[in-house]
């Protein structure tokens, strides 16, 4: 096997020097050592996986000791190979519709050896280093298939809440449920109705006694809540049945129809290896976003597609269910701090003890109540996040075809179905593109909005040729592609056109900066710095006038008497002479000018509407956005907010004066005043920043000396928050988790928790607060690293934790 290992896993050096958390790197003691955190983590896993490797066997058909074996061997053999070191393995809901059919069509001990053969195509997989390739699949298809087998689950179980028994497909499910309700067992819903009330309630527990009980998971408590009560009532049902291992079928030779075990096969790898590579991902940006991580990290895909496949072999052999990665449990590894691949480990060797010695404990448990559970797992797979994000992506279309053909016709052909509209939308889209020719104050504008393929060349031809001979026109390209029959088009009829006296200007709407290839389009060079299609900058629109670091493409040769101002990524770096603006960079005024110019023409035909709406109806922001006066912290940047959005206040320091503090610091005030009590805001923040040089100057102050400047004066209103750092009983915030990096970041944090409290001792806002229509909120944005922190108060302590938000697939 080692010889198939992906590149940095057939030694472990690599891999572990890349990944320091995980692993200790080699040439070290090898002594297992266990984190307290790992060893945490792997009984809050064990915990949740349990239950659900029980229902997932029930809601297979499977004998259930397959869920347990799947569990342990995820654990193990998955957690121990894989290239993903905090992603738990196991039997995944995801796989409970395939394993049903191979059961339902060829037995047990046949989908075993099914499950075998697909971990053998999922090494051959690794070994061709393709992992990242399954990445490329539509996520409108996999969620979409995720959701089909959600419903189908949803469906199948339901009878078993009822009191029966379900039946091999939806539509079987679906016709036989009205008989199924007219002949329901009491005692088999009332478990389940109890069941399915503590998952949902268990994690919304208020209070102090909440936080303390919600550590334990809502599944363990559910089944063993609904356990405690059917055995006090004395309620007859049948309950989980686990035959003795000495009887435990093992993986048999294949029997069946040879087209239809490489169906299954194929079914199946694709499904466990997509699932897997997908949240091994979402793991990875789950870890890394918690507080404190010290740098991303990121899973060998490949290694973990060999891991996958070697518990599936093991799994099949010994009589497991198919093995994958599992959204639920890698979750709560991720959240409960686990830092290793120890955790993983640990967990699967808890399943093997309680596989061994909980076996009277676990033949309590209803089946009413697994199957509860599992039918909530699967109503949880169709997620309104996925569907609001698909359509949002106008990929709806997709994620429906596919959901429906996994519920009525089976996953393989569900997913194929799914690829095959996906093809078809992506090639519809291609080819939708519209051009536009308009005439405006004289300028002839055309307009593409779509991709530019040889397709539109005759539309982009018969459009451009609708300009006049010397006329002035812009070609306005809002796409993201543009091939080369559509870039020679272009380019030979702006040759044309400016050889004939006119002017072309090609410009991209959406990005806000020109288009143009290596060769540009344009044959004028730029002239003191203005944007061309040559000399232009590659760079966000709202890039510096004179701060940023831009490679340019070199100029275009010297033809005479011209004077060469486009500047070359060798200029970037060379500083000016003394009292000559940088080259490429006009004066101050005309930098304004240029930027005025390029404003009205780009920015203001996109925003005219929306800002003519705001001058009808007022402003009505949202929010009072208090920052610093520094010109790296640009509000409507850091915070995604447009006009009309933010009443914002800006001042040296991000500082709030206390009431009656100082006369003729009223500005501040009283803008707080007009936004809380005219404005009606609901809100008010206190943004403040890293290496502000008004906290700079603060700790570099002395104490008692009279400020005779402007500035001076106004500093003083930071002596507050001096005084709160350099008080031994206050408690100083942290930033993540972490404490900060020096005196000066530790002063920025305090004065925003200072500047929050003088908002409070104001009395506009201390009425607004006390009515609740007004929430204070404290942010601190770090500029080298770009990211945002929110104060969050939690007990005694202040902690500025980092804005984020990840999305784990199912």
């Amino acid at each position: 096997m080692s010889a198939c290992l992906p590149a940095g896993a057939t030694e472990s050096a690599h891999t572990e020097r890349a990944h320091p958390p995980h692993s200790p790197p080699p040439g070290r003691s090898r002594r297992f050592r266990v984190a307290g955190a790992d060893l945490s983590a792997a009984v809050a896993v064990f915990l949740i996986a349990l239950p659900l490797s029980l229902g997932i066997a029930l809601a297979t058909g499977a004998p259930l000791q397959a869920g347990l074996v799947a569990a342990a061997v995820g654990g193990l053999v998955a957690g121990r190979l894989g290239g993903s070191p905090l992603q738990v393995s196991g039997p995944a809901a995801g796989l409970t519709v395939v394993t049903a059919d191979l059961i339902h069509q060829y037995g047990w001990r046949t989908t075993c050896a099914v499950t075998v053969l697909a971990g053998l195509a999922q090494l051959g997989l690794a070994c061709l280093r393709v992992a990242r390739a399954a990445l490329a699949v539509s996520p409108a298809i996999v969620h979409g298939m995720l959701a089909g087998i959600g419903v189908t689950i949803a469906v199948a179980q339901a009878h078993i809440v009822l009191g029966g028994e379900p039946q091999s497909s939806v539509p079987d499910n679906l016709r036989a449920l009205p008989a199924q309700l007219a002949r329901l067992d009491p005692a088999a819903l009332a478990v389940s109705v109890l069941t399915l009330a503590v998952l949902l309630l268990w994690p919304r527990m208020p209070g102090r006694a909440g936080h303390l009980l919600r550590r334990m998971p809502a599944a363990l408590v559910a089944v063993a809540g609904a356990t405690a009560v059917a055995a006090a009532a004395g309620l007859v049902l049948p309950v989980v049945d686990l035959p003795s291992w000495h009887s435990h079928a093992l993986a048999g030779l294949p029997d069946g129809p040879v087209l239809g075990l490489v169906a299954a096969v194929l079914t199946t790898t694709l499904v466990c290896s997509v699932q897997s590579l997908l949240g091994a991902t979402a793991v990875d940006k789950l870890a890394a976003a918690r507080p404190g991580a010290p740098s991303p990290v990121r899973s060998d895909l490949d290694r973990e597609l060999l891991g996958q496949g070697a518990a599936n072999v093991v799994s099949g052999t010994l009589g497991g269910l198919p093995v994958a990665g599992v959204a639920v449990r890698s979750t709560a590894n991720v959240h409960a701090g686990a830092v290793s691949r120890n955790a993983t480990i640990i967990h699967g060797a808890l399943v093997v003890a309680a596989a061994l010695v909980l076996v009277p404990l676990l033949e309590l448990i209803p089946l009413a109540a697994l199957a509860a559970l599992v039918m909530a797992v699967g109503l949880r797979m169709v997620s309104l996040h996925h569907i609001r994000t698909v359509t949002r992506h106008r990929e709806v279309l997709v994620y429906a075809v596919t959901a429906l053909g996994v519920i009525s016709l089976g996953v393989l052909e569900g997913v194929a179905l799914g690829i095959a509209v996906a093809v078809g939308v992506a090639l519809h889209r291609l080819t939708r593109t519209r051009i536009t020719h308009e005439e405006e104050s004289g300028v002839h504008h055309v307009h593409v909005r779509g991709q530019l393929t040889f397709l539109a060349v005759p539309r982009l031809s018969r459009a451009l040729h609708l300009v006049p001979q010397g006329a002035d026109a812009v070609v306005s390209l809002n796409g993201s592609f543009m091939d080369h029959a559509a870039y020679e088009t272009l380019q030979d009829w702006q040759n044309t056109h400016t050889a004939r006296g006119g002017t072309v200007e090609i410009t991209g709407r959406r990005s806000g900066v020109r288009i143009a290839e290596p060769g540009a389009l344009s044959t004028e060079p730029a002239h003191d710095g203005e944007p061309g299609t040559t000399g232009d900058c590659r760079c966000r629109p709202w890039t510096a006038w004179r701060n940023h670091q831009c490679e340019r493409p070199s100029p275009a040769p010297d033809t005479g008497d011209r004077p060469d101002t486009t500047r070359t990524s060798a200029d970037a770096h060379r500083p000016a002479d003394p009292g000559t603006p940088a080259r490429g960079h006009a004066p101050g005024g005309r930098q304004l000018v240029r930027g005025l110019s390029t404003f009205q023409r780009r920015t203001a035909p996109l925003v005219r509407g929306e800002l003519a709406r705001l001058a009808r109806e007022g402003q009505q922001p949202s929010q009072l956005f208090l920052t610093c006066a520094d010109s790296r912290v640009v509000t409507s940047m850091i915070t995604s907010s447009g006009p009309g959005d933010l009443f914002v206040v800006r001042n040296v320091g991000n500082l709030v004066p206390p009431p009656g503090a100082e006369r003729g610091d009223d500005s501040v005030a009283a803008a707080i005043e007009y936004a809380v009590d005219v404005l009606a805001v609901r809100s008010i923040t206190v943004c403040g920043h890293s290496g502000c040089g008004a906290m700079q100057a603060l700790l570099g102050s002395r104490p008692g000396s009279p400020a005779v400047t402007p500035l001076g004066r106004w500093l003083r209103h930071g002596g507050p928050s001096l005084e709160r750092l350099r008080d031994p009983g206050t408690p100083a915030p942290r930033l993540a988790g972490r404490a900060p990096a020096d005196d000066v970041e530790q002063l920025c944090l305090t004065n925003v928790v200072q500047q929050l409290e003088h908002l409070r001792a104001h009395e506009s806002v201390a009425r607004a607060l006390e009515k609740g229509t007004l929430e204070l909120h404290g942010v601190y944005f770090h500029v080298g690293e770009a990211q945002a922190y929110l104060l969050a108060e939690q007990e005694e302590e202040r902690v500025f934790d980092r804005v984020r938000e990840v999305d784990l697939a199912v």
